[in-house]
């Protein structure tokens, strides 16, 4: 594998992310529907995207929110719902929606209690370690974070009562 002709070198100025611009669109933009590129569209357990390109904002974290909560009351998960992200840009402000669909639908949610970055193994260990000799009531989660996708990027990964990432079948009932 060859090496990037920029790596150890500074970031040039015009590669560098405008954040106060992806957080403000990722409040004032809002999707259309009708647009494929702007709709949720659920990848390896989550859902990816980036308010620049109208993918990623504030409509699609209170709809996909929103249609964890109902999947949870359809399929009797009451523990609580733990709650990570990690340190890209839009992770703070998709958190804040997150937790204003949850706590609208009376979802007990852990999260830091310093407000940290919490990654996803550490919301999958507490799912795990929650559940282990229960039947009922089960936890799950949601860890907002593209993973490893560029710093644009936003994501939403939801893990159910066994802690690691959703299946396909989960995925596209949430997706639609």
């Amino acid at each position: 594998m060859a090496t990037n002709e920029m790596a150890g070198k500074p970031v040039d100025p015009s590669s560098k992310e405008n954040i106060p611009k992806l957080v403000t669109d990722f409040f004032i933009s809002k999707p259309n529907p009708s647009v494929p590129a702007q709709q949720v569209k659920f990848g390896t357990s989550g859902h990816r995207g980036s308010s620049a390109k109208n993918s990623f904002n504030e409509d699609h974290i209170a709809a996909v929110t929103q249609a964890v909560c109902e999947f949870r009351r359809e399929n009797r998960i009451e523990g609580p719902l733990f709650l990570g992200m990690d340190t890209h840009a839009l992770s703070e402000p998709a958190r804040a929606i997150a937790m204003e669909v949850l706590a609208a639908n009376q979802v007990h949610v852990f999260i830091d209690e310093h407000l940290s970055y919490t990654p996803t193994p550490v919301i999958s260990r507490s799912i795990v370690r929650h559940n282990t000799g229960k039947r009922k009531p089960l936890a799950d989660g949601i860890v907002i974070t593209p993973s490893h996708n560029p710093p644009e990027d936003g994501g939403f990964k939801y893990n159910p009562p066994h802690g690691g990432p959703a299946d396909t079948d989960t995925t596209k009932w949430i997706e639609d």
